[in-house]
């Protein structure tokens, strides 16, 4: 049974293409990478992470070391973040019947909970956070550790291929969205536990 839906912050709660974007084009600025050019999204979109990141001349390893100053570049664009249609009501509808929610993102503590209090999603109280971009399957098993909860007690609720990699990894069921970052051809290369168009699908997957 499940008592804990959890879920991805960046193209699964909240449209942040366009904040991203900027945020990265302003470090590739500053670092000398090449930037996201308008007729470049849809070919990043279906390309893999390492892919991505050659075509844009950016070294993953050094990641963790621009983490700091991209947080505060997002804090900085994030008063033009919005929730995708739907998802307000799939969360307040989600508390209504009695599930707990929570949040795992590559994002910061504070920039996701700076969004939840500007737009009155004050239940949501379990937000861990990590800067390893494919370190999501570590940060669920210490959640998992934390919370003491069975692998089955949870399921995921991402829009990325490495969602669906790190719950893999972890062990849990994973919801893949299609308004998110991804693409369906990428998701499809890791076989999601379920795939769903519109928030209002979770609904009927979780009960």
């Amino acid at each position: 049974m499940i008592k804990y839906v959890i879920f991805d912050f960046d193209g699964t709660l909240v449209d942040s293409k366009d904040v991203f974007i900027s945020v990265f084009n302003q470090l590739a600025e500053n670092h000398k990478f090449n930037k996201i050019e308008p007729e470049n999204v849809e070919t990043l979109r279906r390309s893999s992470m390492m892919e991505r990141c050659k075509a844009l001349n950016f070294p993953l390893y050094k990641l963790p070391f621009f983490a700091g100053e991209a947080y505060l570049l997002y804090k900085n664009s994030s008063s033009s973040l919005i929730l995708f249609e739907g998802i307000k009501e799939l969360l307040d509808e989600l508390k209504h019947r009695g599930f707990k929610i929570a949040v795992i993102s590559s994002n910061s503590e504070y920039n996701i909970r700076e969004f939840m209090k500007k737009h009155q999603i004050d239940y949501i109280k379990d937000i861990f956070c990590s800067n390893n971009i494919f370190g999501k399957d570590k940060i669920i098993r210490y959640f998992l550790k934390v919370r003491k909860l069975k692998k089955s007690e949870v399921i995921y609720v991402g829009d990325e291929l490495r969602d669906i990699v790190g719950c893999r990894k972890a062990g849990i069921k994973v919801i893949w969205v299609g308004w998110g970052y991804d693409v369906i051809d990428m998701a499809s290369r890791e076989n999601p536990d379920y795939i769903v168009d519109t928030p209002a699908q979770i609904l009927d997957i979780v009960e």
